[in-house]
């Protein structure tokens, strides 16, 4: 996701440290992930894949949606794997926390924030609730691009043959949609959210009682 990162991440040093978040809505979220890449052989390279998010306040809740067959291959396997497993980010008292969890082995895995990029993580608490930084995106310029969902604006800009467009829902306060890519056609990548029925049943962080805790080192060699 290199393309994205000037937008996905934070712009400046302030950005990427944890921040409190101002009110906004829970929400249950469907995420794709596009990416299409044009090697200089000729080879078109496509990836493809799913998560689900549930954000509420001071919380968010991120899996990796997986086909049943993985599912089953993966347990009773100890190796950490955190494509895997569900993404817990929370921030209490302006710090921002990060374990992963095994729901099937009923373990939690505490990350310390010098391995979160061992594990994939930018530290980004406004990346991770918002999945844009609401500064940046502020800082984008309004788009003359059709929006169809009601409260949501496309912003983009472009410099040097490359561009980036976000719809950003201003009263969910949320990203429904993110691309980025060159003009040249190189490469391209898209997030796209879209909303998802709350369920009935609580957020899956309140139901971990009894799950064994461990920390990364312990699955290091």
């Amino acid at each position: 996701m290199k393309l994205l990162k000037s937008l996905l991440l934070c712009a400046s040093l302030a950005c990427a440290s944890a921040q409190a978040a101002p009110a906004a809505p829970d929400l249950d979220l469907g995420i794709s992930y596009y990416t299409r890449v044009v090697t200089d052989e000729g080879v078109t390279r496509e990836i493809r894949y799913e998560e689900r998010m549930v954000r509420r306040a001071g919380h968010v809740w991120l899996e990796r949606v997986l086909p049943q067959r993985a599912s089953l291959e993966e347990r009773g396997h100890k190796h950490f794997n955190p494509v895997r497993l569900a993404r817990h980010v929370m921030l209490e008292n302006g710090k921002l926390k990060l374990e992963y969890v095994d729901v099937h082995g009923r373990e939690r895995v505490a990350i310390p924030p010098s391995e979160f990029e061992n594990v994939d993580f930018n530290g980004s608490w406004d990346r991770s609730f918002y999945l844009a930084p609401p500064k940046l995106i502020a800082g984008m310029p309004l788009s003359s691009r059709p929006s169809n969902m009601p409260g949501a604006r496309w912003r983009e800009r472009e410099k040097n043959g490359r561009f980036e467009r976000v719809l950003w829902d201003d009263v969910r306060q949320v990203a429904l949609i993110i691309e980025a890519g060159d003009r040249a056609g190189h490469e391209f990548q898209r997030v796209e959210a879209r909303l998802l029925a709350r369920p009935a049943t609580a957020a899956p962080w309140t139901k971990l009682a009894g799950f064994s805790q461990k920390e990364y080192a312990d699955f290091l060699d």
